[in-house]
């Protein structure tokens, strides 16, 4: 998948032949293992349980191509990871671990983002969404602490918590970089929520366009008023900023659109008016359909949307459909007492 897209994005062959092998020596020990009617160890990427997903950001002069993967346990090894990034990771890690007094290790996943020819940039994020919501909230406040933005988090989250509606902390994530613009980024999911309600959310970080927000959502909701199922908000955090410095809204497309065809019509609609053009999308989102897009729903799972500034900061999230159903979900607070 990552080769057909390389292909549908016209990356010169030996730079698609170059990551395509990095990326195959970078993922965990599941990968290698044949893939049989059920997910061996379900995972929460996807609906079916398959542990992986693909997206691109269309921002800049060339799209940035992503992997995000879960490490399901297996222990994932960056080659020449620098000093820096193992800090940087070892601030918080043991802040997600029973060491720290949590129910249970917080699952890792990982993603790797290669916008060519610039670097490749790594991300590890743990996922908060067994736990009780007092752990996770406590695991976010002593993470954040320990990178030194704990006053940042406070006002942030008091912001969050005047925005009426249902939702909860899912993800923390890091960028493992050394660069100025490395970020922290803690998620939430959104239950029930309509498009005003994450526009609000989205509202509380530093560099918000709200008009652009709100025309970016209608574009992709339809005709509703509805965020759809299970809407994420996404607050980003940067050395120096003194609350959220950005956000990022996703909507899921399938609780939004009745197929891929309407879906990727109403993506394409938001980057042209975003200024980028959509023929790569097009070109894309049919390289990675298993068949016509009018006959599949949710291989375009996720469309976000960043107001902060650039223009056509429009990220697309394709799922594969690799078993005949979904996986058992995971244990809710309440299953775990």
């Amino acid at each position: 998948m990552w080769s057909t897209a390389c292909d549908a994005l016209d990356v010169p062959v030996e730079q698609s032949v170059r990551t395509t092998r990095m990326l195959r020596s970078l993922l965990p020990t599941w990968a290698h293992e044949r893939i049989g009617p059920v997910p061996a160890q379900p995972s929460y990427v996807a609906d079916d349980g398959f542990p992986a997903e693909m997206s691109v950001n269309w921002s800049g002069a060339r799209p940035e191509l992503r992997v995000l993967f879960d490490s399901l346990d297996h222990e994932v090894v960056w080659p020449g990871e620098s000093v820096f990034r193992s800090r940087r990771l070892d601030h918080v890690r043991e802040t997600f671990t029973p060491r720290a007094g949590r129910p249970s290790p917080a699952p890792l996943w990982h993603s790797i983002a290669w916008r060519p020819p610039s670097e490749v940039v790594h991300k590890t994020y743990f996922g908060l969404y067994s736990w009780p919501h007092a752990h996770r909230e406590a695991a976010v406040a002593e993470a954040m602490a320990r990178l030194g933005m704990a006053e940042a988090w406070d006002d942030t989250r008091r912001r969050v918590e005047t925005v009426e509606g249902d939702r909860e902390i899912e993800f923390f994530a890091v960028d493992l970089t050394d660069d100025a613009q490395a970020r922290v980024k803690i998620y939430y999911r959104n239950h029930g929520a309509g498009l005003a309600e994450v526009e609000r959310v989205a509202a509380v970080a530093r560099n918000h366009d709200p008009a652009r927000a709100r025309a970016a959502y209608r574009t992709l909701a339809g005709a509703g008023a509805d965020a759809g199922e299970a809407a994420l908000s996404c607050l980003a955090f940067r050395s120096g900023v003194d609350r959220a410095a950005e956000s990022t809204t996703y909507l899921r497309l399938p609780a939004l659109a009745p197929d891929d065809r309407e879906a990727v019509e109403r993506t394409a609609t938001l980057l042209h008016g975003e200024g980028v053009d959509p023929g790569r999308f097009r070109t894309l989102a049919a390289a990675l359909a298993p068949g016509p897009p009018g006959d599949a729903r949710g291989v375009l799972e996720l469309v976000s949307f960043r107001a902060a500034g650039r223009r056509g900061d429009v990220t697309t999230y394709f799922r594969f459909p690799v078993f005949d159903r979904p996986a058992p979900a995971p244990l809710s607070p309440v299953d775990l007492g």
